[in-house]
């Protein structure tokens, strides 16, 4: 069974401040919308930076591993699609995301949206009215990869947050976001 809007809520603020306590840092309040909003992450930076931009990174189709499996809620070996993407303004990358997609949950239509042209989820899924719901995993500070110190030109940690997407009780995708920490602290 799962939670209720006010549990969840008071779940994510309650990540929020553990991982603020466990870092010794105090995010702002962009960065905290940012980490746990159930809604696009594209429409939140569109009102604050203009229609943003997206570039997808890498994509392909691939066999899922067991661990790629479980994230998506299907059987190793299942067809997924893997996206790597930046979200950027003026060239400026803003967000970083990965993301897992088990591609016998999609549409032909929304298939090819994704794999063909650089659209965010968010929109790819309001495009189509997909009446989806989306579940905070974690909330956490990582270091870097080479991938996201060469993209933002830094080598300082990063806030990241993972999460599914879920469309008529099933995992239509699995996506992890992240930016470095300096990010969104001014507005």
């Amino acid at each position: 069974m799962s939670m209720n809007k006010n549990e969840a809520n008071k779940r994510l603020i309650e990540k929020i401040n553990q991982v603020e306590e466990d870092n010794d840092k105090n995010f702002s309040n962009t960065q905290k919308i940012l980490l746990t909003t159930d809604g696009s992450i594209t429409a939140i930076l569109d009102v604050l930076y203009g229609k943003i931009d997206l570039t997808t990174l890498e994509q392909h189709t691939k066999t899922s591993t067991a661990e790629e499996a479980l994230l998506v809620n299907s059987k190793e070996g299942s067809e997924i699609n893997f996206r790597e993407i930046i979200m950027h303004k003026d060239g400026k990358p803003l967000i970083y995301a990965l993301s897992y997609v088990p591609l016998d949950r999609l549409t032909d239509e929304i298939r090819c949206d994704l794999v063909s042209a650089d659209i965010p989820i968010g929109r790819i899924l309001k495009n189509y009215k997909i009446e989806s719901r989306r579940e905070i995993h974690n909330i956490f500070i990582e270091k870097g990869n080479k991938t996201l110190e060469e993209l933002y030109g830094t080598d300082e940690e990063f806030l990241s947050r993972d999460y599914v997407i879920i469309h008529k009780d099933e995992i239509l995708m699995w996506i992890k976001e992240s930016f470095p920490i300096s990010y969104f602290t001014e507005i």
